[in-house]
């Protein structure tokens, strides 16, 4: 780490990345953006085909299946964030697919209460603020690590105030939900881009032992800005899907 630590000090005083390094984060950003973007089309494609199946919408959210389709992607965020470092690549990349696969099941919904035209939009207004945002955490020279615990607050926060207008219904507090939902998750992605390309940059200079941590965190950083892109992505949906 001493390497890296040297590194450090003179990508700050130079703004520069030495260029066997840049080529090997591009590569590495390019497989996070593979990942992510085969388990958007996966979802995508599942959401598709279930949403636009009446029997099985039924045979899913007409029974318990509903719970497991619903608290099943939150589990396996748990399980590979407290096991992938005992993983192989081989589970954590099969453990990826999985949770893609299972939020494309929990968006089905999303066809029936909002329709086909308002989701295409919702998703090329997400896919270009998507874009914007992920481009300037990844190439801006100013940190953005103190955003990160900042960011966590105010998540935690949108997630209790959803919890209540759970059971008050309020239009007023479901747009501001929607408002700030959107703001949190473009946060989030400039803050997880940068974050992915420092993790790299760190593990790169430890050797062997941070050759084979990069292979599975690949996949973990390709999980969070799924996660970042869906979130976001239904938040602004919520905002203009209304109209449609």
């Amino acid at each position: 780490m001493a390497q890296y630590d040297h590194m450090a000090q003179a990508r700050a005083a130079t703004g520069a990345i030495p260029a066997q390094l840049d080529v090997g984060l591009r590569a590495h950003m390019n497989k996070v953006y593979t990942y992510l973007s085969g388990g958007l089309a996966l979802a995508a494609v599942v959401a598709y085909v279930v949403g636009t199946n009446a029997t099985l919408m039924q045979a899913i959210w007409g029974s318990g299946l509903k719970w497991a389709v619903i608290f099943a992607p939150l589990a396996l965020i748990f399980f590979m964030s407290f096991r992938i470092n005992k993983m192989s690549l081989t589970a954590a990349q099969g453990t990826y697919w999985l949770f893609t696969a299972l939020m494309g099941l929990s968006m089905s919904t999303l066809l029936v209460v909002y329709g086909p035209t308002a989701i295409v939009k919702a998703f090329l207004i997400t896919s270009i603020a998507f874009l914007s945002l992920s481009i300037y955490g990844y190439t801006t020279k100013r940190s953005l690590s103190g955003m990160g615990s900042f960011l966590m607050m105010g998540l935690i926060g949108l997630i209790l105030a959803m919890v209540v207008n759970w059971f008050l219904a309020s239009p007023a507090l479901h747009f501001a939900i929607s408002v700030i939902g959107v703001l949190i998750f473009a946060g989030l992605t400039a803050y997880d881009t940068q974050r992915i390309k420092n993790e790299y940059l760190q593990a790169a200079t430890a050797g062997a032992e941070g050759a084979v941590w990069l292979s599975k965190a690949a996949v973990m950083g390709a999980l969070g800005l799924f996660l970042n892109f869906v979130n976001m992505m239904q938040f602004i949906l919520a905002l203009t899907g209304g109209d449609e």
